[in-house]
């Protein structure tokens, strides 16, 4: 298996509200035409939104879940102050800031916060990941 991530979808509970958050934040679709999914341009990786029932239907799964999923998805910026205004954005376009922005024991800045489904979003500041002018981040050896 190639080391590749291409797209990352969340369950949501409700497909119309999360498409308005995600508008919210300034994002803007792709796959416009594609019915009952959402799909945004993030960089080299895809982002989907696809109601919850479904995608666990799709995975054979039960939808059930609550808490602590097991993952964050993370948002680097290029410096602290992004990442304060960053949450604040957020937090206007109705998420839930779960932790505010601190100096963080890896030497860089982050906080956390939920979105309406309740996935977790760190927005980070990490001086040893810097990001190229698309955003992309570059990891060290």
């Amino acid at each position: 298996m190639e080391q590749r991530l291409t797209l990352v979808t969340l369950g949501v509970a409700d497909l119309d509200r999360a498409i308005a958050f995600y508008d919210a934040l300034g994002w803007q679709r792709s796959v416009k035409d594609a019915p009952g999914i959402a799909f945004y341009q993030t960089g080299s990786v895809a982002f989907g939104l696809y109601p919850r029932a479904e995608l666990a239907k799709d995975a054979g799964v039960s939808p059930d879940g609550s808490g602590f999923r097991g993952f964050a998805l993370a948002h680097n910026l290029r410096t602290r102050e992004e990442v304060d205004a960053t949450l604040a954005e957020a937090e206007v376009a109705g998420a839930t800031v779960i932790k505010p922005a601190e100096e963080a024991f890896w030497g860089g800045y982050s906080g956390y916060f939920a979105d309406l489904d309740g996935f977790l979003w760190e927005v980070a500041w990490n001086p040893g990941f810097p990001l190229d002018e698309d955003g992309a981040v570059t990891l060290p050896d």
